[in-house]
C-alpha cells in the first residue's frame, strides 16, 4: 500500500513541479493525474498497490470535502452577494457535463444488441 501511495504522490509532485517550472495555467495535481493515466495506459493496467490505495481513498472521499465546506462557511457573505453568478455557473457546468458524458457514452457503447453484456449468444 505504501508503494501505491508513493507512486500517487510522486505523480502529483512531478505535476506540481512541472506546472510551477513552466508556468502552466493548470493545477499541478491535474497534470500529475494525467501523467499517472498515461503511465497506466503504457503499463496496460492498474497495479495492485495503486488499486488498493485508490479504493481506500475513494471509500473515505467524503473527508476530502470537509475543507471545502469550511471554506464555504468562511466566505458565506461573499457567496450570498454573488449567488446569481454561482447558481448560473453551476447550472451551465452541470448541464454541459451531462451533455458531454452522454455524447461520449453514445460513442463508446456498442451499437448492436448482440454485444451488450448479458445478451443471449
Amino acid at each position: 500500500m505504501l508503494k501505491g501511495f508513493t507512486i500517487l504522490l510522486v505523480c502529483q509532485l512531478i505535476g506540481e513541479a512541472t506546472v510551477r517550472g513552466l508556468g502552466l495555467p493548470v493545477p499541478g495535481p491535474v497534470l500529475g493525474m494525467a501523467l499517472l493515466f498515461c503511465g497506466l495506459l503504457l503499463r496496460g493496467g492498474i497495479p495492485q498497490d495503486i488499486e488498493l490505495v485508490g479504493g481506500t481513498l475513494l471509500k473515505h472521499l467524503s473527508l476530502l470535502f470537509v475543507p471545502a465546506g469550511v471554506g464555504v462557511m468562511l466566505y458565506l457573505p461573499l457567496f450570498a452577494a454573488e449567488w446569481e453568478a454561482i447558481a448560473a455557473s453551476l447550472v451551465v457546468s452541470t448541464t454541459l457535463t451531462i451533455a458531454v458524458t452522454a455524447v461520449i457514452m453514445k460513442l463508446l457503447l456498442p451499437r448492436d444488441g448482440a454485444e451488450k453484456p448479458g445478451a443471449a449468444e
